[in-house]
């Protein structure tokens, strides 16, 4: 079965290429800017041009795509291109696999968000994820699986991870909010789960984020102590005292995706121990 990874040289694509090589799988995926791991073969895209897209799924003539590319609040990339890989996969009868976030919710009327719930997005990049998985949805119902996930922490190579040292050593002006909730997810714990998915022929939405709901001050405390820096010295404020948009306390229920994995997904606390992810 060939899988394609539309951004396999981003943060969670290259854990999905390790990974992929590591059982000895020869991977293909997409880059934008630069490639990723040699052992993969790699195919420049754009999800801007739709005319490179055809070509390259032409091309590779893929089973399933799994699509883990970062656009950020670019709506040309992350709406449009992620409705253009949708509209292009369910012409040729390929599998999608379209990892989207909890960006898509508010924070505001419920407790936790399980895989039922609609999104209500406040900000641009929301908005765009949530058009994105939409079409996603509508496009391949019997087909595709939309993945939302959280904030996805790796072994110090995450931005969250970088922020954190950048703002203890005194390199990086700002701070870290209190009020700010999130389920944080562990990058190979996810991409593990992303790889469950893409082999099984469930369609649907998936949760894919920890048990635990954290601050994003709590989860640098985490960090800090992990990496042997004070956190005396993480400054910290509230997100609610700031006139940045977005939903506070956002906090993915995964439980009915848990149910259906092999991997066990991690809660911060545990995996920022330095405990290896496990099977259940």
């Amino acid at each position: 079965m060939t899988v394609l990874i539309v951004g396999g040289s981003g943060f969670l694509g290259a854990e999905l290429v390790r990974q992929a090589v590591s059982v000895d799988l020869h991977p293909v995926a997409t880059f934008h800017s630069r490639p990723g791991d040699d052992r993969a073969t790699w195919y420049h895209l754009d999800l801007r041009d739709p005319f490179r897209l055809e070509t390259v799924l032409d091309t590779v003539a893929p089973a399933v795509v799994i699509n883990a590319a970062s656009g950020g609040a670019d709506w040309a990339v992350t709406a449009e291109g992620g409705i253009r890989l949708a509209q292009a996969a369910a012409d040729r009868s390929i599998r999608l696999v379209h990892v989207s976030s909890d960006a898509v919710f508010s924070g505001t009327g419920r407790d936790r968000y399980d895989e039922s719930c609609l999104p209500d997005p406040l900000t641009p990049y929301g908005a765009a994820k949530a058009a994105a998985e939409t079409a996603v949805r509508l496009l391949c119902p019997d087909t595709a699986a939309v993945a939302r996930t959280s904030l996805i922490i790796g072994n110090g190579r995450s931005e969250h991870e970088r922020l954190v040292h950048a703002l203890a050593d005194g390199s990086r002006q700002g701070a870290l909010f209190t009020d700010d909730i999130r389920c944080p997810v562990h990058v190979t714990d996810l991409a593990a789960a992303l790889w469950e998915i893409t082999r099984s022929d469930d369609a649907g939405v998936f949760h894919l984020a920890g048990p635990d709901a954290l601050s994003r001050y709590e989860l640098g405390e985490l960090i800090a102590r992990r990496d042997g820096l004070d956190p005396a010295r993480l400054p910290s404020a509230r997100r609610s005292d700031t006139t940045l948009p977005g939903g506070l306390d956002v906090r993915l229920d995964s439980r009915t995706t848990q149910h259906k994995l092999r991997i066990r997904l991690r809660g911060a606390r545990e995996f920022l121990s330095g405990n290896s992810p496990k099977l259940t």
